[in-house]
């Protein structure tokens, strides 16, 4: 049975520990989070290169998501068996050539498999990274590093935002460019880690590994394609059809299917005495798949408001790169801030207590958004609700990590590393895929609607805009189209009106629907720790 102690650590010990590995740590962190923040905001500028619809820069992020989620409890396992810091230079070398391909990618699929191969390069970071903290630091000091590698998700956000705004307003591929920089900068720090000593007697679970990796696959791949497919029936995209019905649900209900067998193979597995692909122990209790659900939760919240914010600023709006940076600076520096700072309320609040008013936060953040968001990213109202949201979730991200790593010993961080980064990517892929979907939904819901028995919207203009497949397309660009069909001044304006209004329809649908996300993860809040104040455990656990 598990038991949580508070550390007997030594202050003094344990400061006496640098802090270098920490940043070479965080900089890993730091790698992947670019990447995946940098997609949205090259949106129009990716558009453009490969004359794609913006939705494909969302399967971009999915695909990166399929990858780490995919393998990477394969990762960690991996990283155990060869070393920790061997494991993390491969890594880091794998993204640097997955770097390389997206700059230099002709076309979108290459991108896509530039994506997807930074996903198998994600796939081993993310369980190298717990492990090489777990390796450096103990204690106190530790909650520190856990705090300061949530942080370091946050920063690079922030900087993604920042220097990708405007950076790829001259060309999209030299933000991309940065990352290989990074990377090799990265590379050369790596060796500055202490040695980790490889576990040659560890197995590799393959069926295990089969049984995740399908599962993720199909889960992702469901959700990626319910717009394309269909919800419930299928559309005339959808590959194949069973009895009518869409493949994409039922794609997702049977890789839950397969989950839920990975998980019964991996008790068997652990009942005959061997090693299975994820240890049992750190999903074993309430208080851990809590820490799970609701890490799912906030993470898919904010990958919903990553991609959404930037396909309304850049392609509904046409404005630049740079504005998608300053409209969500306020977000970013938000999230950046409280995920450093949330540290200091441990030892005065439960995890629980904390848990439940960050998701609080979260949802009176939404439905503000909902009620108040318009044309103009820059109004205060808007900034307001931001803020909110951006403070639950960064408080979120860090405690329910930190939740996850002090219910677990030391040899089994990898394991929690793992657990993390398929918590995390799926729920990133599943996010921004289910934003879309609905966002997407609603716009075509609304435009068939108004358009349908209105007598300025023409065959003509139905014809040229394709009632099969909406999308979202800013004012400028609807306007060229109807001109080129030399459709009347009035008609046009119309078009425009209805265009205009579904479009903000949609997102505050969006919004709405996010807030009620938050409102139900209160649920599974009543499952983490209700430790009394100063009774977070900040080490290993001991094991009776």
């Amino acid at each position: 049975m598990k038991t949580n102690t508070v550390s007997n650590a030594s202050p003094a010990i344990e400061e006496n520990a640098s802090w270098l590995p920490m940043i070479v740590i965080a900089m890993g962190q730091m790698l992947m989070s670019f990447n995946v923040a940098a997609l949205p905001v090259s949106m129009s500028g990716m558009v453009s290169s490969f004359n794609t619809p913006p939705t494909t820069v969302g399967t971009a992020i999915v695909m990166y998501s399929l990858g780490v989620s995919g393998f990477v409890m394969l990762g960690g396992k991996l990283g155990q068996r060869f070393g920790s810091k061997v494991f993390f230079q491969v890594a880091v070398a794998l993204f640097l050539a997955a770097m390389v391909t997206m700059v230099l990618s002709p076309t979108a699929g290459v991108m896509l498999a530039g994506q997807a191969l930074a996903g198998f390069a994600g796939a081993s970071l993310v369980p190298s990274l717990v492990a090489l903290i777990a390796n450096h630091y103990k204690g106190a000091q530790q909650a520190k590093a856990v705090g300061w590698l949530g942080s370091a998700r946050a920063i690079a956000g922030v900087l993604a935002f920042v220097i990708v705004g405007y950076v790829a307003m001259i060309n999209w591929r030299l933000a991309f460019g940065l990352l290989i920089v990074h990377a090799s900068v990265l590379l050369l720090l790596s060796f500055k880690l202490k040695p980790s000593v490889p576990n040659p007697a560890v197995k590799i679970d393959a069926f295990g590994v089969v049984l995740s990796a399908v599962a993720v696959i199909l889960i992702s791949f469901g959700f990626n394609n319910l717009r394309n497919w269909g919800l419930t029936l299928a559309r005339p995209a959808a590959p194949f059809e069973f009895f009518g019905v869409s493949p994409a649900p039922l794609m997702i209900g049977l890789g839950i299917v397969i989950f839920m067998a990975f998980f019964l193979w991996s008790h068997k597995q652990a009942a005959r005495g061997k090693t299975p692909l994820l240890a049992l122990e750190v999903v074993d209790s309430p208080k851990e798949w809590a820490a799970v659900l609701t890490l799912f939760l906030i993470v898919a919240t904010e990958a919903a408001i990553n991609f959404t914010v930037p396909l309304y600023i850049q392609i509904i709006q046409g404005r630049t790169s740079a504005a998608t940076s300053v409209a969500m600076m306020p977000f970013m520096l938000t999230v950046f801030f409280t995920a450093i700072l949330i540290v200091r309320f441990y030892g005065r609040f439960a995890p629980r207590t904390i848990a439940r008013a960050a998701f609080g936060l979260v949802a009176a953040g939404a439905l503000w958004l909902a009620f108040v968001v318009s044309n103009d990213w820059s109004v205060f109202p808007v900034i307001i609700g931001l803020i909110t949201v951006g403070l639950g979730q960064g408080a979120l991200v860090t405690l329910l990590f930190n939740v996850l790593v002090t219910s677990s010993p030391k040899e089994l961080a990898g394991d929690v590393g793992a657990l993390r980064g398929v918590t995390q990517n799926l729920a990133a892929a599943v996010g921004t895929a289910l934003m879309g979907t609905l966002v997407v939904g609603v716009l075509s819901a609304g435009v068939m609607s108004r358009v349908a028995d209105n007598p300025l919207i023409t065959a003509e203009m139905k014809a040229e805009v394709d009632l099969g497949s909406i999308n979202f397309l800013n004012n400028d660009r609807l306007k060229e189209r109807f001109e080129t069909i030399n459709a009347a001044p009035e008609k046009i304006a119309e078009a425009v009106l209805i265009n205009s209004e579904t479009r903000l329809h949609a997102l505050k649908i969006g919004f709405f629907v996010l807030a009620c996300m938050a409102l139900f993860a209160m649920v599974p809040c009543g499952w983490l720790p209700d430790y009394r104040p100063g009774e977070l455990p900040s080490g290993k656990p001991a094991r009776t």
